[in-house]
């Protein structure tokens, strides 16, 4: 059975809305997040910026969780764009994994609270994260796993992977600490030296590793 012309139309309307008021409530929470953290976050005041009702963001979001997840899939989005253009111009694999790691603090720099929702956010027990926002996580990892297998192609998926995820968590761990200021960190001011250094090393690390193990 097919649907008149009129039905489509208000179909076509009432999905319109739909978006834009998605998209506005993403924004406002954005907004929130990144003038007053994830943690003072609250539904009321987003539907308030927004211009909606409360219960109008239940008919977008399954709660709040749900927005949070898609704000951070915009700050994902933003992220990589960053990484990737600070990599781009890159002349070896060596130094495009360095010019990744620069990027990333740069935009730590640039957007704390929303770099730090990436990592605070976490869903309700039982309720796991959407297999499409833990695919665009992995695409921040391939961003690194590329140059890794430049340099060593020799390396299995799993192992290359693995190596992403360890050089990730090294630069995502000098630049919590020292942008956060702790007394343990490097401190701000050296953040990008300590990183060329841990970038370097680890690099060097790995080529040791498969030489030994050649």
């Amino acid at each position: 059975m097919f649907m008149s012309r009129r039905t489509v139309g208000r179909v076509m309307a009432t999905t319109e809305r739909r978006a834009k008021l998605k998209e506005r409530l993403i924004e406002a929470a954005t907004d929130r997040i990144r003038a007053d953290g994830l943690s003072s976050l609250r539904a009321r005041d987003i539907t308030t910026d927004a211009g909606c009702s409360l219960g109008a963001l239940y008919n977008v979001f399954a709660d709040i969780d749900d927005v949070v997840v898609h704000v951070n899939s915009q700050t994902l989005q933003h992220l990589r764009g960053v990484v990737h253009k600070a990599g781009h111009d890159a002349s070896s694999p060596r130094e495009q994994l360095v010019a990744l790691a620069i990027g990333y603090l740069h935009f730590a720099r640039s957007e704390p609270a929303l770099w730090m929702s990436l990592f605070e956010h976490r869903m309700p027990a039982g309720v796991p994260v959407p297999q499409w926002h833990l695919d665009e996580h992995a695409a921040l990892l391939e961003q690194i796993a590329e140059p890794l297998a430049a340099l060593h192609p020799e390396l299995e998926q799993a192992h290359l992977l693995r190596r992403a995820r360890t050089l990730f968590s090294a630069v995502h761990g000098v630049v919590l600490m020292g942008l956060g200021d702790w007394f343990v960190g490097p401190g701000a001011s050296a953040v990008e030296d300590e990183l060329r250094l841990i970038v370097n090393a680890m690099i060097s690390g790995l080529a040791a590793d498969s030489t030994m193990r050649a």
